[in-house]
């Protein structure tokens, strides 16, 4: 299958940077703290929500926005929820923001359709609104989509499943995100594709919220359910860690096949170590520095980004199987984040 083009490898290797002038705004449950801004009153505005401010994915994104902010000389306001799921905090996040005259904000919807109504309350005032990561629902809620594609990063994975077990029986476990999170049910699909699987196929399926504490709770569940468990998909690298440390816990890690999304360094790093079995590498610089230069170009000449932008995936694995495309851990490792 082939692959989509690879963000290039200065962009991919970008590191945080120091004096980004910024407007932090720190959003909680039911409101936000507000920062201090020290650029020119002239400037644009740009504002950046995540999920939260804790996940390598997205801190590693706002270091892309922060870098494109500099490069672009445009001021960057920045916000996350306490945690993943936190819609409150991210409505207030966006209200703060237009209040504070940003032209254009981008997100990872926590909320993928509780989020809407406070979009469209910002769309209205003027303000290109940007989905980074996870699409709205509607995906025509916000004017574009900068994310990987998570359904064909499903698919990469469960191709390279359905090839790695070479004609063996598979018994499924299915370690997913939360119910009504798109990016979680994209990713779910596309594995369950790519395998050639439905989910009357999956023996188990449990959602970890992508945290490694309880991505280790949901396979302890999935073994006590179905103990003949042989492959298990994982929202990301934390569940597949966790899910790798109750498989050894019963002296069944070296007999299970454990594939994931995400391609952190900390995950691409236990690729190379042999406790995941692949995974398909996203690029959360990219989305973020695309989406800086998208707003900037619309407050010079008032021509809004729109549809959806591809920001790549690679399958990342030590062990190539025949007809599968792939990089080995070496590239992982150089592309990584976190």
């Amino acid at each position: 299958m082939s692959r989509t083009t690879r963000p290039s490898s200065s962009l991919l290797r970008a590191a945080a940077v120091t004096g980004v002038v910024a407007l932090t705004l720190t959003a909680c449950g039911s409101g936000a703290d507000s920062g201090s801004s020290s650029s020119g009153s002239g400037s644009v505005k740009v504002g950046l929500i995540t999920k939260t401010d804790t996940n390598p994915f997205f801190v590693k994104m706002k270091e892309g926005a922060e870098k494109a902010a500099k490069e672009n000389g445009v001021q960057l306001s920045t916000a996350a929820g306490k945690f993943d799921g936190d819609n409150a905090g991210q409505v207030t996040a966006i209200e703060n923001m237009v209040a504070a005259g940003v032209k254009g904000i981008l997100i990872t919807p926590s909320d993928s359709k509780a989020i809407v109504p406070a979009v469209e309350k910002a769309r209205a005032k003027g303000v290109l609104v940007i989905a980074l990561d996870t699409p709205t629902e509607p995906e025509s809620a916000v004017d574009a989509l900068f994310a990987t594609d998570n359904l064909k990063a499903g698919e990469l994975i469960g191709e390279y499943a359905k090839a790695a077990m070479k004609g063996k029986t598979a018994k499924i476990a299915a370690l997913d995100l939360a119910p009504g999170v798109s990016v979680g049910v994209q990713r779910h699909n596309g594995f369950l594709k790519g395998f050639g699987a439905t989910d009357k196929d999956v023996a188990c399926a449990q959602d970890t919220g992508g945290d490694q504490a309880k991505g280790q709770t949901a396979m302890e569940n999935c073994l006590q359910k179905e103990p003949g468990i042989n492959v298990v998909y994982t929202i990301n690298e934390p569940a597949a860690l966790g899910a790798y440390t109750a498989l050894k816990a019963k002296g069944r890690e070296k007999d299970v096949l454990i594939v994931s999304v995400d391609g952190g360094c900390t995950g691409t790093q236990a690729v190379k170590d042999g406790k995941i079995a692949a995974t398909s590498q996203q690029y959360p610089l990219k989305m973020a520095a695309e989406g800086v230069k998208a707003v900037v170009a619309y407050a010079k000449d008032g021509k809004k980004a729109s549809g959806y932008t591809d920001t790549g995936v690679t399958l990342i694995t030590d062990k190539a199987q025949d007809g599968i495309t792939s990089e080995d851990t070496a590239f992982g490792l150089e592309n990584c984040w976190g």
